[in-house]
């Protein structure tokens, strides 16, 4: 009898009781992503490497505890509103909707208590040669002070060999803005390896990108060309290339910490692709959204330990996050985050594993 694809059991719990579970989706081989029901979490993605070994390539925490204790997003599902609004403000049928602020001036991934500190519900799961989980979260009008009831739906799904895609859904029952995301850190060599992205071979179809203020908030201008610009990654280079260069793009993001423009139009295609030049592992990014967030670990500040005890440093991962455009509920010339009642919202990002042939 073949082995499951698929297993379930208990993570943790919340300090009021409550269960949080953790369910493993099993590809071929050794490939492995695992889910964890608070925050919609992926805890755990095991992908294979040039010479047939597995390893874990997504920052986190071994236990739950790790993500009780720090809000990292580390693997979240994030939401109401993934990235940036500025000074948490915007405007729905003429009128002004203020934010909780908790970015310097400006509202961020959700505002102070954001989809990825929810417990969600798993709500099936399926096993098959396409094993997959689906998780569900209601936000009630006025969370966060965003409006309308929003109902979520993730679906995570081995799609593959070492593929896996994510699909996020959400219905309204008045008019509302949304823009979720999947917020991993991921370090190809593995999270436990101890080494920098910065020698990670970055890849990213796009021409364009936003420029941003002190804050991180988009300027006011049409987007940059990245030719001529330390944001050229159209063809393969090092994350750490020309990260350290006198550019004051780079200042103001402290690195690399901007959205690429990637005109999707609704079709999933290849967004990103990263290489390690050790493991040999490859991740091919495919999404229908309109912009790619680069996002270079800046932040990290070695304050915190992750997976195997080890502390997590600045460069230690990078993030690779499909959304809309931060700052889009003010910027008509933006794509837009709204939506209506009746209609659905619905993003699609694949993560697809390889390796360099040894």
């Amino acid at each position: 009898m073949a082995a499951s694809k698929v297993t379930r059991d208990v993570f943790g719990k919340l300090p009021d009781g409550r269960r949080v579970e953790r369910v493993a989706l099993r590809g071929e081989g050794g490939f492995e992503a695992r889910i964890i029901s608070h925050g919609a979490v992926l805890q755990a993605l095991i992908a294979p490497d040039a010479k047939g070994g597995y390893d874990d390539v997504v920052l986190g925490h071994d236990a739950f505890a790790g993500y009780l204790a720090e809000r990292k997003f580390f693997g979240a599902t994030v939401g109401r509103y993934a990235n940036r609004i500025a000074k948490g403000q915007f405007s729905l049928h003429g009128e002004t909707v203020q934010l909780p602020v908790n970015n310097g001036p400006n509202a961020l991934h959700g505002g102070l208590d954001g989809f990825d500190r929810k417990l969600w519900e798993i709500a099936a799961i399926e096993e098959g040669p396409e094993p997959a989980v689906t998780l569900t979260y209601t936000s009630p009008h006025g969370e966060e002070n965003y409006p309308g009831r929003l109902d979520v739906r993730v679906t995570y799904r081995v799609t593959g060999p070492a593929e896996l895609s994510l699909v996020m859904e959400a219905r309204t029952d008045r008019t509302t803005i949304v823009n979720l995301t999947n917020h991993s850190f991921f370090n190809l060599e593995g999270a436990t390896s101890g080494t920098s992205i910065l020698d990670h071979e970055l890849t990213v179809a796009a021409d364009h990108f936003l420029a941003i203020d002190a804050t991180a908030i988009p300027l006011p201008e049409p987007a940059r060309a990245v030719a001529g610009t330390p944001f050229d990654f159209r063809r393969a280079r090092p994350v750490g290339e020309r990260i350290r260069e006198n550019d004051q793009q780079l200042q103001n993001g402290r690195g690399y910490d901007h959205t690429y423009c990637l005109g999707r139009d609704g079709k999933l295609a290849l967004a990103a692709r990263l290489e390690a030049p050790r493991s040999g592992r490859i991740m091919e990014l495919f999404t229908d959204q309109p912009g790619l967030q680069v996002y270079s670990g800046n932040y990290l500040d070695g304050t915190i330990s992750g997976k195997g005890g080890k502390l997590i440093r600045q460069s230690d991962a990078m993030c690779l996050e499909p959304h809309i455009w931060p700052d889009a509920p003010n910027r008509p010339d933006f794509p837009s985050p709204r939506l209506d009642p009746g209609g659905t919202y619905r993003h699609h990002t694949v993560y697809r594993f390889s390796a360099r042939s040894p």
